[in-house]
């Protein structure tokens, strides 16, 4: 497109030392369907281009609807003004970009059958299949079933002579079913958080019968017992779960923005900070953490990142010790690193690139382990699965979770089902009590479609992988 080098040339002309500009088409589509009645199908398309520009140390971004040569070079006047005054502003920190070579590239999401040109009448097909099969459990009153479909199709450019071809998608299926009785309600969801794929993986699932274990566990949740005061007790989690605490308590704290505390107003600061590089037990031995932007099917998986880094691959936490971050063109110099990890990701056209969360996972354990192999090795504890709550302090230190359903374990075997559980534990209390994890057979990813940061806020997408794993000797009670 001829906007992409009018724009870097005028960027040039101006005395930018480096600018970029991403011209971006996002699409959504999102199906709400409740019990047996389609609330609303909504679709969205916002289409412009936000260009960067670096001056003497400092940002400056402008965005822009209009597809005009004016419009673009007032777009690209208005960025290099902004890089102008804030570097008069802050001339005692300047900033410094990593190095970083110029590609020609494209990517796309693999997939086989594109969602967006399923039919809706399919799509709703299916969605009043899966929660009548819901609504037809005794006890099951509410039933909701939302299905959500994104697109970014972007194109990029920079100084540097980087032009790049990038789409990018995904789909998530959510089901949730509620029961009730005098007394309670409990819900019970199935949720994979996503995935960088096409509409045959929707069908992979299986959701009617997806469906009627959902159900049957509402219902047992609804039933199920309490666990009584807060003790010490051995934890065993599924992966599902696992991909929310990792979240938390390993991806936001090792964001290196967050680090250096240039992020601290959404959700905090870090304590995982640069002097405990290379000697900080963050975890026992076998825990191990990789960032992987190049994931098959990751959410964040998408060739290059909005500094036009590649993906990569790399361990943020090697044999349970901080290795490194997740970085960007402009933190990666600030504690030696030679380049960027390619964590810098925008939400829309918009909105500014920022330093994010990669693909991050927990690697399998190297012996053989099942599951159920797992839960006989433990006498007594409790087995969380899906996500819940969750709270955690401003440092990335205090955490507490909850989960979606609970398994009392005694005498090595799941005894009864449970309801209204939290753990409590901190950094790096939790994970140095990582003590077994089941082996690759049983390693699931489960992405996170709403990840929230910046001022103002933006949404980005990742994904995090585990398999079964057991903690031991955390604060587990019952919750009100």
């Amino acid at each position: 497109m001829k906007y992409l080098d009018l724009a870097m040339n005028a960027a040039e002309s101006l005395g930018a030392e480096y600018a970029d500009i991403r011209i971006q088409k996002t699409t959504d589509e999102t199906v709400f369907l409740q019990n047996l009645s389609l609330k609303h199908v909504e679709s969205s398309v916002l289409e412009g281009y936000g260009i960067r520009v670096f001056k003497d140390g400092a940002w400056g971004f402008a965005h822009n609807h209009v597809f005009s040569d004016e419009a673009v070079l007032a777009t690209v006047q208005k960025a290099f003004e902004i890089a102008t005054l804030s570097a008069k502003v802050n001339r005692k920190k300047k900033l410094r970009l990593s190095p970083e070579r110029s590609y020609i590239a494209s990517y796309r999401t693999l997939l086989q059958i594109d969602p967006f040109r399923v039919p809706i009448q399919e799509k709703v097909d299916l969605m009043l299949e899966v929660n009548r099969i819901l609504m037809a459990h005794e006890g099951i009153r509410r039933a909701v079933f939302y299905l959500i479909q994104h697109k970014d199709e972007k194109l990029f450019a920079s100084t540097l002579g980087t032009r790049l071809d990038i789409t990018h998608q995904f789909i998530d299926p959510v089901i949730t079913a509620t029961a009730v009785n005098d007394s309670d309600s409990q819900s019970r969801t199935f949720d994979e958080g996503g995935r960088a794929t096409g509409w045959e993986w929707v069908l992979s699932l299986d959701l009617p019968e997806k469906a009627k274990h959902i159900a049957e566990e509402a219902l047992m949740k609804l039933n199920a017992g309490t666990l009584g005061p807060e003790e010490r007790r051995t934890l065993i989690l599924d992966p599902n779960h696992l991909g929310l605490t990792m979240h938390e308590s390993v991806g936001h704290p090792t964001e290196l923005d967050r680090v250096l505390g240039w992020e601290a107003d959404y959700a905090g600061i870090s304590f995982a900070t640069p002097e405990k590089l290379k000697n900080y037990r963050y975890g026992s031995e076998i825990v191990n953490f990789v960032g992987d932007n190049t994931l098959a099917e990751g959410l964040a998986t998408m060739g290059f990142d909005d500094d036009g880094v590649p993906g990569q691959k790399w361990h943020i936490i090697k044999d349970g010790i901080l290795n490194e971050y997740g970085s960007t063109r402009d933190t990666a110099l600030e504690i030696g690193l030679e380049y960027s990890r390619g964590c810098n990701r925008a939400t829309y056209y918009y909105d500014q690139p920022i330093n994010r969360i990669p693909n991050l996972y927990l690697l399998p354990g190297t012996q053989p382990l099942t599951p159920g192999e797992l839960i006989a090795d433990t006498e007594e504890g409790v087995y969380i699965q899906g996500r819940g709550s969750f709270s955690i302090d401003q440092h990335r230190v205090n955490f507490q979770f909850g989960g979606d359903f609970f398994w009392e374990i005694k005498n090595g075997k799941l005894h009864r089902p449970l309801k209204k559980i939290l753990y409590r534990s901190n950094n790096p209390e939790f994970w140095n009590a990582c003590d077994a994890i089941c082996d690759d057979r049983y390693w699931r990813p489960f992405g996170v479609v709403n990840c929230g940061k910046g001022q103002p806020s933006q949404t980005a997408r990742m994904t995090h992988g585990a398999a079964p794993a057991r903690f031991r000797n955390i604060r587990v009670g019952g919750s009100q």
